[in-house]
């Protein structure tokens, strides 16, 4: 069995990135267009200013992990075909870091906004509060806490990209 050149190992984390993107791709612009279309719906006449204040974070949270998310493909646009697949990984990644950094912000934010419509403040926090650190454990704690997990058994496989002086 031999080993990918360096090259061959850009392609792949590129490849692998671009196929992550594509789930939360998806995902933010469901949520997204479900928030751009909820002020046009009959209820949303019944919310409260803070609810508003909800709604105005959730969407501009979800338009910025949109934003990042996609950002990718026009950063390959202008880089298409100049060799520099390693710079398009990195900004890749940092972007799509980013991203779910904001849909998170935005997921929670919905939850708020539609329990605290439907149950009292208090609840709305608490359950708001559970989906955060539900998001977090799934999506910070356990990756990095398992960051090592067959490092016996698979040589490189899964590297993230060098980190760059300064990052």
């Amino acid at each position: 069995m031999s080993k990918e050149t360096e090259k061959q190992r850009w392609q792949r984390n590129f490849a692998d990135l671009l196929q992550e993107l594509r789930v939360a791709q998806t995902g933010v612009q469901i949520l997204f267009a479900f928030l751009l279309t909820l002020p046009f719906s009959n209820g949303f006449t019944r919310t409260s200013g803070f609810q508003k204040d909800v709604y105005i974070v959730a969407l501009l949270s979800a338009a910025a992990a949109t934003a990042m998310i996609i950002s990718p493909v026009a950063f390959h646009r202008a880089l298409f075909r100049q060799g520099r697949k390693p710079e398009l990984v990195r900004f890749a990644h940092r972007m799509a870091s980013g991203g779910l950094g904001f849909m998170l912000i935005s997921m929670v934010s919905a939850v708020l906004l539609i329990t605290d419509f439907v149950l009292s403040r208090p609840i709305a926090f608490l359950l708001s509060a559970i989906t955060g650190v539900w998001f977090l454990v799934f999506w910070v704690i356990l990756p990095f806490a398992r960051r090592n997990w067959g490092d016996d058994d698979i040589d490189d496989e899964d590297d993230d990209p060098p980190a760059l002086a300064g990052d």
